[in-house]
């Protein structure tokens, strides 16, 4: 994983991103379960995986894309965040999401059921303790009383976007979010709607549409470098900030390469770069 950070970070790339999972079921005991999220399925923990990466880079970003918030401790994740935007130099882009998966809920004794409306509060909690050496914190779900963490971020504020793509999420990030990690839709009128939404309640919320972020995904798996530019020049034109090579992923419009090695993955991240480097 060192090899493969290093290497996108002198091919050019920007960012890396990382999923998370915590427990993954045994379908063994669950035979109609299907192959998503299974114990055979391998997932570093992101903190630990990005604090590791920072040693090892100088100016590649990190990004979770998502973090599954509404499972682990508020309190517990603003402190590891603000440690790796730290110990990275300030490199970190935090995206979280509410999960799907209640066997994960389960296992680290969080409720499964309330994790949208939680999952807010939990994002206030964040951002008071990341911006303040003390705070006073009183909400449905927390309670924090005169106290704080340390060390801060090194702004002392942490990028916040949001995964998922129901609407109580495009409002979350139009109240207090940073960007949208949008994966849901392909590139046509359904993503361009969807956009023209988030930022009619963007400014609902009286904030600035062109300063929330727009994060989609593209994969190698189709086409060709001229497809691939053409889809890069059409996603900047509706107005996207960030995307995201994943060559891997193979759920609605998105497909994976064949190949399954490091030297596969590389080789089309490779690819893809040249194809479109010049219109970054």
């Amino acid at each position: 994983v060192r090899d493969f950070a290093q290497t996108a970070e002198e091919m050019g790339f920007h960012h890396l991103a990382a999923p998370d999972h915590v427990l993954g079921v045994n379908v063994a005991s669950r035979p109609d379960w299907g192959d998503r999220n299974t114990s055979k399925d391998f997932f570093h923990d992101p903190f630990v995986l990005f604090g590791f990466l920072s040693a090892c880079t100088q100016k590649i970003e990190f990004s979770t894309q998502v973090l599954i918030l509404p499972q682990r401790q508020t309190v517990l994740v603003a402190k590891q965040a603000a440690s790796l935007d730290v110990l990275s130099g300030g490199r970190f882009r935090f995206g979280v999401g509410v999960g799907w998966n209640p066997v994960e809920f389960v296992g680290l004794n969080e409720n499964f059921h309330d994790r949208g409306k939680r999952q807010e509060e939990q994002v206030r909690v964040m951002q008071a303790l990341w911006a303040e050496p003390h705070v006073v914190f009183k909400g449905k779900w927390h309670s924090i009383e005169d106290a704080g963490i340390n060390p801060l971020p090194t702004r002392r504020t942490i990028p916040v976007w949001f995964g998922g793509h129901a609407d109580a999420t495009l409002r979350r990030i139009a109240k207090m979010g940073d960007g949208w990690m949008m994966l849901a839709h392909p590139k046509g009128p359904e993503a361009e709607t969807a956009f023209a939404t988030l930022r009619r309640y963007v400014e609902d919320e009286g904030r600035d549409p062109n300063a929330i972020g727009l994060e989609v995904w593209v994969s190698t798996g189709e086409g060709g470098p001229a497809d691939w530019r053409k889809e890069l020049l059409y996603w900047k034109s509706i107005g996207v900030t960030h995307v995201t090579v994943n060559s891997t992923f193979a759920r609605g419009p998105h497909r994976r390469i064949a190949g399954r090695t490091m030297a596969d993955h590389l080789h089309a991240m490779k690819q893809y770069h040249a194809a479109v480097a010049d219109v970054l």
